[in-house]
């Protein structure tokens, strides 16, 4: 299973200069890909292929006065922007033919410089390494400063420079994990649990156990509404807005890191203590169109299930979802019997069969559990195969590792 780990980088002035040159390079490069096939598909000419883009695009560019400049950066850094532009142009096309779940992806799109994400791709074929001292040494860029967080558990297969919106540089490596590893790291358990997510409680365990919800939007609302007040204010295209606009996006980077930080500690704790875990299919897009929007949003409860999938299928869990027409909250969970639909402001309930009394979202988990499959047994469920996305984050302690390169 691939993995990506990610690190805060600290480039010095000159190397970021260095980066901002790579950034705009790979940019360009990517947006004259995009521009060839639209003028072969408007000319009605077969798409050019990569190779042919490559000699076009990059080596004969490189002699020519208008884009000589693209010879200030690596090479390796210029192909896989290349190669970026044709995985859009076939994520696109096999959305059209309907090969591709998930929602529909549109034709490639010219990139901006004003763009709040900037990334650039270094494969093993770039010579990137990392120094005895701990940096990142990147081609024609330098020796990087990383805040390491751990150590990499293998060497890295490729390493992707990030700048997202709030100015920060990340190092995101790309890991192929252990499976041995992983196995003795998180050792089988007969236990097993249902969870039933919400709002007044972010999780609520079968067994009894509920989680609070943080609402880190909620409690940082205050600061960023005065940080986007401040920001409408300032002129546009001026240096006090550009200043502004970092304010309002480190306010709302905080807020996603703290929420990422607490998905990952709680989604490692469920799979460290469970060998099975049952979860609803929740309809989280049309929640998110309702009057809880903002409260659906700042849960988070995709990016949650999305961290319970693949640290399941890494460490040998068994993780189901029921379906989202399941009536978790309208079922006995002693006996059985659909007691019918409740509004949300009744969180306790008597079942008029059996006369048991029913915490809402306690019922729920315990129902959630059941139709999972999961009341019986867990120890030896099977793991349902399937390919799992390399993650970005994951929790760790702060510090640099007592080795610095990839053991």
């Amino acid at each position: 299973m691939q993995l990506r780990y990610a690190f805060r980088l600290y480039p010095e002035p000159g190397q970021r200069l260095a980066l901002a040159r790579a950034f705009g390079c790979a940019r360009v490069v990517y947006n004259d890909a995009v521009r060839a096939r639209e003028d072969a598909r408007r000319a009605g000419e077969p798409f050019p292929t990569a190779g042919v883009l490559s000699q076009k695009l990059i080596t004969q560019a490189k002699r020519t006065p208008g884009r000589s400049w693209l010879g200030g950066v690596s090479a390796v850094v210029l192909q896989q922007s290349l190669r970026d532009a044709e995985v859009a142009y076939k994520n696109f096309f096999a959305s059209l033919k309907g090969e591709r779940k998930g929602a529909k992806s549109g034709a490639p799109r010219f990139k901006s410089r004003k763009d709040s994400r900037q990334s650039i791709r270094f494969t093993a074929n770039a010579r990137w390494s990392i120094t005895g001292s701990g940096r990142l040494n990147l081609p024609k860029i330098g020796a990087v400063k990383v805040k390491w967080s751990r150590t990499l558990p293998a060497q890295p297969s490729s390493v992707t420079v990030i700048k997202d919106a709030a100015g920060r540089y990340f190092a995101s490596f790309v890991i192929d994990t252990d499976p041995a590893a992983d196995a003795a790291r998180m050792p089988d358990t007969d236990q097993s649990v249902g969870i039933d997510l919400g709002l007044t409680h972010f999780a609520v365990l079968s067994d009894g156990t509920k989680i609070d919800s943080p609402r880190f939007l909620r409690r940082a609302e205050k600061r960023l509404k005065r940080a986007q007040r401040e920001l409408s204010r300032k002129q546009k295209g001026s240096k006090n807005r550009e200043k502004a606009r970092l304010k309002v996006a480190r306010a709302h980077a905080k807020v996603a890191d703290a929420r990422h930080e607490f998905h990952h500690q709680l989604s490692t704790r469920l799979i460290r203590e469970n060998q099975a875990i049952g979860v609803e299919d929740l309809a989280v897009k049309g929640l998110a169109r309702t009057r809880l929007a903002k409260s659906v949003h700042d849960a988070g409860w995709s990016a949650f299930v999305h961290m319970l999938e693949y640290k399941a299928a890494r460490y040998g869990r068994t993780l189901v979802r029921i379906g989202r027409f399941e009536p978790t909250s309208q079922t006995c969970s002693a006996c059985g019997v659909k007691d019918g639909p409740k509004p949300l402001s009744v969180r306790e309930w008597t079942c008029a069969a059996c006369g048991a009394v029913h915490d809402r979202d306690h019922n729920a988990a315990i129902n959630v559990k059941t139709a999972a499959g999961l009341a019986v047994t867990a120890c030896g469920a099977p793991v349902r195969p399937g390919l799992v996305p390399a993650q970005r984050e994951e929790t760790g302690s702060h510090g640099f590792p007592p080795q610095p390169c990839a053991a």
